[in-house]
C-alpha cells in the first residue's frame, strides 16, 4: 500500500497515530481495527478505496503502535464509550465535517457508536457483524453452551494471572486468537508478523484487561464517558446507510449473523454474507470490504 508518511493528532486524551493514503481531498474514510490487530489489516482495502479518489485514514486505537496517551494519569480505559469518543475526537482533529466510516470488533464498535450518537459526522457505515454496541446490562447471563468455549481468553483476561500472561506472551498470545479466530485462513501466521509490533505499545495490556473487564461489569469506567455509555444503554438506533459484512467463517462465535439486528439500523441496511472469511475480515477478504466502503461514497 501507498502511504504517506505517518502522522499524529492530537485529541483531548491522546495522541493518536495514524497512516493516510489517497487524495487529501477525497471523501474522507477512516477505518478502524480491532484486537488483537491493527492498521495492516487494510492495505489491501485502504489501496483499492484510495485509487477511487478517497482519502483513506488509518489509525491506531488506543493501546495498539505508535499511539500515546497525553497523560500519566488517564486512565487506560478500553470501555466501549472511549472507542467512539476517540474516533469522533480524531475528525475533530483533522477538520473531518463527515465520513465513511468501517470497522470489525473494536473498531467496528467503535464505528457503530459514532453512527449512533453523531449521524451527522458519518455519511455510511461498514460494519463486520451488524450492530456491535455492547448491551453490557445483559453482558453477565451465559450464553448458549456451543458459543462459551470461545471466551475461554476473556475468562483468563479477568484474572491477575491472564494480565501477566498477556504482558509476558502477548505476541504468542494474539498469534493463537488469530488462528483459532480465522481457521480457513492460510496465512495468518506470516501476516500476523507485520501486526506483532504494534501490541508492545505500553499500555496494550491495561487497555486490554479494561476492556474486557468494563463489558462484563468486573471493573469501572473512565468517568469522562459516563454520558456516552448512558446512552449506548439505551441501544440507540443507527440512522445511517449501513453495509453489514458477515464473516462466515469466524472461529470466534460461529458464522455472523447479522439479520437479528436489522430493527436497530433504520437508515438502510444492506447484509452481505462473505464466505471463508474469518475474524480479520478485511485482511481476508479485501475485495469486499473495500467493495462495501465504494458502494457508500
Amino acid at each position: 500500500m501507498r502511504t504517506e508518511p505517518i502522522r499524529t493528532a492530537g485529541t483531548p486524551v491522546l495522541e493518536i497515530t495514524y497512516e493516510q493514503v489517497g487524495d487529501p481531498a477525497g471523501t474522507p474514510v477512516v477505518l478502524l481495527h480491532g484486537f488483537p490487530y491493527d492498521v495492516r489489516s487494510y492495505d489491501d482495502v485502504a489501496s483499492v478505496v484510495a485509487d477511487a479518489g478517497a482519502r483513506v485514514i488509518l489509525p491506531y486505537l488506543r493501546g495498539y503502535g505508535p499511539t500515546r496517551f497525553l497523560r500519566d494519569d488517564t486512565m487506560r480505559s478500553g470501555q466501549q464509550g472511549a472507542l467512539g469518543q476517540d474516533l469522533i475526537d480524531l475528525l475533530d482533529t483533522l477538520d473531518i465535517e463527515s465520513a465513511v466510516v468501517g470497522g470489525y470488533d473494536w473498531g467496528g464498535r467503535a464505528a457503530c457508536i459514532a453512527a449512533a450518537l453523531w449521524p451527522e459526522r458519518i455519511r455510511g457505515l461498514v460494519t463486520v457483524g451488524g450492530y456491535n454496541i455492547q448491551d453490557i446490562a445483559k453482558a453477565t447471563p451465559p450464553q448458549p453452551r456451543d458459543f462459551e468455549p470461545g471466551q475461554w481468553y476473556q475468562y483468563y483476561l479477568y484474572t491477575e494471572r491472564g494480565r501477566e500472561g498477556l504482558s509476558r506472551y502477548r505476541e504468542e498470545f494474539a498469534l493463537r486468537l488469530w488462528q483459532l479466530w480465522s481457521p480457513t485462513w492460510t496465512d495468518a501466521a506470516h501476516a500476523f508478523t507485520a501486526s506483532a509490533p504494534s501490541l508492545h505499545n505500553p499500555d496494550f495490556v491495561d487497555v486490554v484487561v479494561h476492556s474486557y473487564r468494563h463489558r462484563r461489569g468486573l471493573a469501572a469506567g473512565d468517568s469522562r464517558y459516563d454520558g456516552l455509555e448512558a446512552q449506548l444503554a439505551a441501544r440507540p438506533s443507527i440512522t445511517v446507510p449501513t453495509i453489514a459484512l458477515d464473516a462466515l467463517a469466524d472461529g470466534l462465535g460461529g458464522p455472523d449473523d447479522s439479520s437479528e439486528d436489522r430493527p436497530l439500523f433504520t437508515g438502510g441496511l444492506d447484509i452481505r454474507a462473505v464466505p471463508d472469511a474469518g475474524h480479520d475480515l478485511p485482511q481476508e477478504a479485501p475485495d469486499a470490504f473495500a467493495r462495501a466502503v465504494l458502494d457508500l461514497l
